[in-house]
């Protein structure tokens, strides 16, 4: 019998996972560790009854951000340039975390400064920083998708090219301190976006997912073969999270991609939701469209009971466009693989983690679904890569992804 704790700090799962995803940021100067664990002991240890838990997260992240910001600040004047840099990254990062449970009221005004901060801090980052860096904007359907290029070191010979599809809540900014620096290390190019749904889109746009993803990656692939420092033949397309789908539904259509990465793989996002429920897709589906005002009410009821399920239907009916739980559902429901996996022609990698939390069993069906060259790999809880997208063990998961990636390229 298990006695070990799976989590540290914090009993619910919810913000443990969120905890552990600020502190794995360590690794490229995003995070410190002594800050993180100061900063959530005093969020566990709020009085819920004066300040609650998803309140005092966003309360006392910001307040690290601000005072780490300032010795940012504070490291430039004294041209401490080294030092600015990495208090500016670990700032970007305390202010995404800070903004994170606040999305059960999309209108309340802290999602937008929180991101303005971090852009603000990011920016700062990347000034400092001594890597080639772009910001760019990718035209899309009359208005345009905000993004960042970074460029190799080396002559302006084209070179192969990673391009990073965040998931259900990630931000453009953290990707460059889980990929994007390992990808210029192992001598790749990296374009990261952000689409509707996603970021700055959905905060200042209003733009809310789509299904069909492969309208967005067609003109980010456009973009990337526009360069000339881009080689053509080698343009990698990953996607994290619920980019697990959002990819490998675009690889379906668009075929200008070498190689397709799916960390994880999501297959059928409103069958996953029926699994959780222990009913079969048609039940579900039935349910959610006969007796809406039902769900609804279930769906309200059990945001009262489990951090994890309030904040994914609040964010998701926000990012998603709708007003109610039954609304989001039934936006989940176009969000499947089954009619066009077959169609994916690049290699692609399929990874899974063996406690994967939000879309457990969705890897394998993704896998099994495809009929191009593939690979699979799952990460073990023994070797520290238990969590969704591996959080926690980025070292290991980015050796295996980037791995895979180089004798991938090799075979062109």
């Amino acid at each position: 019998m298990e006695t070990q704790s799976n989590t540290i700090i914090f009993e619910d799962t919810s913000y443990y996972f969120e905890f552990i995803r600020v502190l794995a940021k360590a690794l490229e100067h995003g995070s410190d560790i002594g800050e993180c664990l100061e900063t959530a002991w005093r969020i566990r240890n709020a009085d819920p009854n004066v300040i609650p838990p998803a309140r005092s997260w966003c309360k006392e992240w910001k307040t690290l951000a601000d005072r780490v910001m300032k010795i940012g600040n504070d490291c430039r004047a004294r041209s401490h340039r080294i030092s600015a840099r990495d208090a500016y990254l670990r700032s970007c990062e305390y202010y995404r975390s800070a903004d994170f449970y606040l999305h059960d009221t999309p209108k309340d005004p802290k999602i937008i400064t929180l991101w303005e901060k971090m852009h603000t801090a990011f920016l700062a980052a990347m000034e400092l920083a001594d890597i080639s860096f772009e910001e760019i904007e990718i035209p899309y359907e009359g208005t345009n998708l905000p993004g960042y290029f970074w460029k190799l070191k080396r002559d302006s010979a084209p070179a192969p090219t990673l391009i990073l599809n965040a998931g259900f809540d990630g931000s453009a900014e953290e990707l460059y301190l889980e990929y994007v620096c390992d990808a210029l290390r192992r001598g790749y190019h990296c374009l990261v976006f952000e689409g509707p749904g996603q970021g700055v889109v959905i905060r200042k746009q209003g733009l809310p997912f789509r299904y069909d993803w492969e309208h967005v990656i067609t003109p980010v692939v456009d973009y990337a073969v526009s360069r000339p420092d881009v080689d053509r033949e080698k343009i990698v397309l990953m996607g994290l999270s619920m980019g697990g789908y959002f990819v490998p539904r675009a690889a379906s259509f668009e075929h200008r991609l070498a190689a397709c990465i799916a960390n994880g793989g999501v297959f059928d996002i409103f069958g996953n939701n029926a699994r959780i429920a222990g009913c079969s897709r048609s039940e579900l589906l039935e349910f959610v469209t006969t007796r809406q005002d039902e769900y609804n009410r279930m769906a309200y009821e059990m945001c009262t009971k489990n951090t994890q399920i309030h904040w994914g239907t609040t964010h998701g009916m926000w990012v998603f466009g709708v007003k109610s739980p039954a609304e989001f559902a039934l936006a989940q429901e176009p969000c499947t693989l089954q009619n066009c996996a077959h169609l994916i022609r690049c290699p692609t990698l399929v990874l899974d983690v063996e406690g994967e939390q939000f879309f457990a069993g969705q890897s394998q069906q993704l896998y099994d679904a495809l009929t191009c060259e593939k690979t699979f790999i799952s990460f073990s809880k023994e070797e520290g890569a238990r969590l969704h997208c591996q959080e926690g063990a980025r070292l290991l998961g980015n050796q295996r992804i980037f791995d895979w990636i180089d004798e991938t390229l090799a075979q062109k």
